[in-house]
């Protein structure tokens, strides 16, 4: 099937100084053009019906909708800092390092500090910054119980793999 719309259809190269920006414009039009033929955006969800507009003109309209849709939340900087504390914990077992810990630890206190210095927006802030120390030490007694309790749910099932060795075993000796 013959192109409908050849490049050549759309401009002449001769005639015009065409740009990068141009370039691109002319080559994203082809494509949605093609598209288009192809079928592509027939029967797209909310096609013919009007656009969610509010009753009066908002600016931020759009941001709204965005929050809204994605399920944003803006919280002043002393509330984010409160769940961000609480949260740090569970973030820093995830992490495998001592120094990427420390090193997160540090960031906590340096948004911290940076939340202290600035005018406050909202309610007070009463997080404090951590010890670093103390936080790597006791990151590093949950990870040690942590795997102590592994080792011992390996070993309570390692009893039953040795059995259903030994019958391997022994049943290849008859």
């Amino acid at each position: 099937m013959a192109d409908p719309y050849p490049p050549s259809a759309f401009f002449n190269p001769y005639a015009v100084a065409v740009d990068d920006e141009v370039a691109i414009a002319l080559l994203a039009d082809l494509h949605v053009r093609r598209a288009i033929e192809r079928g592509e955006f027939d029967d797209l969800p909310g096609s013919g019906k009007p656009l969610p507009m509010p009753d009066r003109y908002d600016p931020d309209w759009w941001l709204k909708n965005l929050v809204k849709r994605e399920r944003l939340v803006v919280l002043p900087p002393s509330i984010e800092l409160r769940r961000e504390d609480a949260a740090l914990d569970e973030r820093l077992d995830e992490i495998w390092v001592e120094d990427d810990v420390r090193h997160e630890v540090e960031e906590f206190n340096r948004r911290v500090l940076r939340g202290r210095y600035q005018v406050p927006a909202g309610p007070p802030l009463v997080t404090m910054p951590r010890d670093v120390d103390q936080t790597v030490a006791a990151w590093a007694d949950r990870r040690a119980a942590r795997a102590a309790e592994a080792r011992a749910r390996a070993h309570e099932d390692a009893p039953d793999e040795g059995r259903r060795r030994r019958r391997r075993f022994s049943r290849r000796s008859r």
